[in-house]
């Protein structure tokens, strides 16, 4: 489950686990996998590494603009990326993922924990079945990243922040468990993929 900032009635941080559950019961995205216009092209703009968001060069200012591009922002079956409306579909390129992960809360521990992510566009992401964790194969060179949206293995992800990784190490290895792994409503994620 996804849900955008417009919907978020106070600061992530004063939001409890509840409140952040029904706001992502609420979200609505457009269908963007099922529109495929006919009219295509270069949008000019690209999402940079660190997150920001640029058109011809200059950086998008206005987190209102960059969340509305976040709503119709696709990945194409061949790895690219586009922002696509049911009247055309312009290519954009992403550096690394198109969103991360800057804040997180948890509740539970173990099988129970919940954990919510916020992205830099403000959108809140449970992890979960639906929206699964993964941190490369390699424990010296960690990747850890979150399914946002669209294909398991060829959506969106979100990169997670280093801090917000070893806060989910710490509680994995609290937890318990060889391989260490983190749970999230229901399901878990080990810390290096199999």
């Amino acid at each position: 489950m996804v849900t955008p900032a417009p919907s978020l009635p106070k600061p992530f941080s004063q939001l409890s686990l509840t409140e952040a559950a029904e706001l992502l019961a609420a979200r609505e995205l457009p269908p963007v996998e099922t529109w495929n216009p006919a009219r295509t092209g270069d949008s000019a703009m690209e999402i940079r590494a660190d997150g920001s968001w640029y058109h011809e060069g200059g950086r998008i200012n206005r987190p209102a603009m960059i969340r509305l591009f976040s709503t119709i922002l696709r990945r194409e079956t061949d790895g690219s990326h586009v922002l696509v409306t049911p009247a055309e579909k312009l290519a954009i390129a992403v550096e690394d993922m198109p969103f991360r992960a800057v804040e997180m809360k948890s509740e539970g521990k173990g099988r129970a924990r919940k954990l919510v992510f916020r992205l830099d566009t403000d959108d809140l992401v449970m992890a979960g079945p639906d929206h699964p964790l993964s941190f490369g194969r390699d424990p010296d060179r960690p990747d850890p990243r979150l399914h946002v949206r669209g294909v398991i293995g060829n959506g969106l992800d979100a990169r997670i922040d280093r801090a917000l990784y070893y806060e989910i190490v710490e509680m994995a290895l609290a937890d318990g468990g060889d391989p260490p792994a983190i749970w999230s409503d229901g399901a878990r994620f080990p810390l290096v993929d199999c």
